[in-house]
């Protein structure tokens, strides 16, 4: 499998661990919205951060939505991961590309802007549970990292990383999530944090070969143990038959007038960016499915 997720725990079990790499599911991304390189790093480090939380929270056919609500130029992101590792997303403002900061890097925390941070997650329940904080970096992984430690009360540590090509095509991608068990002390995380500050860039590392297996030991140990080996993909579930059950939705009047003035209608996902026509007949049994159910 070439995109993949780790799950480890350290030798005392009281560090556990998430690593993977995602570089042809960001290059997915990149190659349905068009994304230029703010652009591109933004939404790779947040479909990357989706992955994580997704590996590190879900179960079952439970799914989580982030958004990254930021007033910078790239505008609002939204990902949703699914509990089987897949994801899907999208940034309102596709081509944004800026100067690099002095290191060479691309300037994220100002493509992001100041904000909001959300996570929605359906767990089944009668409602989603949501948590919000401030974005406090704009780089996502710190701000991920923040969500946790205040939303979730979990101490974590999150690394994200995308290399966007002079093409706009992506390099590489990937990230870890470490977060501190209930019997982790402190002098374990600081040794284990500062394991973390001596890795060298996450993005020169994964170009290098680095694999997921490669930085779970980087960071844990050697002798940290390897729970599980799962495939990460982009998939997005959307159909013709979904967008006709939001038709539905929409007023008696609103459908009358696609049919009077528009003889037809066209939606297309902001996911993934497939389209959906929708004639007049098509839109015509949806309002008299809709009549008939008001009648009844």
């Amino acid at each position: 499998m070439s995109d993949y997720l780790i799950k480890a725990i350290d030798k005392t079990k009281n560090l556990r661990l998430l690593t993977v790499t995602a570089k042809d599911l960001v290059q997915e991304a990149q190659t349905r919205h068009d994304t230029w390189s703010a652009s591109s790093a933004v939404l790779g480090r947040s479909l990357v951060a989706g992955v994580l939380l997704a590996g590190a929270e879900l179960t079952d056919k439970e799914e989580l939505t982030v958004r990254l609500l930021g007033n910078g130029p790239v505008g609002p992101t939204v990902i949703t991961a699914q509990a089987d590792l897949t994801v899907k997303g999208y940034v309102k403002n596709p081509h944004i590309a800026l100067p690099p900061r002095e290191d060479g890097h691309i300037d994220v925390k100002k493509a992001v802007g100041q904000g909001w941070l959300e996570v929605t997650k359906d767990l089944g329940l009668k409602e989603p549970y949501t948590g919000q904080v401030p974005i406090v970096s704009g780089e996502i992984a710190e701000d991920v990292a923040y969500y946790l430690t205040k939303s979730e009360q979990i101490p974590s540590a999150v690394g994200l990383s995308v290399f966007v090509n002079p093409n706009n095509t992506i390099g590489e991608a990937g990230g870890f999530m470490l977060q501190a068990l209930p019997g982790a002390s402190e002098s374990l995380i600081t040794k284990t944090i500062k394991h973390i500050d001596d890795l060298p860039a996450l993005s020169t590392s994964f170009l290098a070969g680095m694999t997921p297996e490669d930085l779970a030991r980087k960071i844990l140990g050697t002798d940290c143990k390897i729970l599980a080996k799962e495939p990460v993909a982009w998939k997005c579930d959307c159909s013709k038959e979904k967008y006709a059950e939001i038709l539905e939705t929409l007023k008696v009047e609103q459908l009358q007038s696609m049919i009077d003035e528009d003889h037809g209608a066209e939606l297309t996902c902001n996911f993934c960016g497939s389209k959906y026509h929708y004639t007049e007949a098509e839109l015509n049994a949806i309002l008299g499915k809709k009549k008939e159910d008001k009648e009844y």
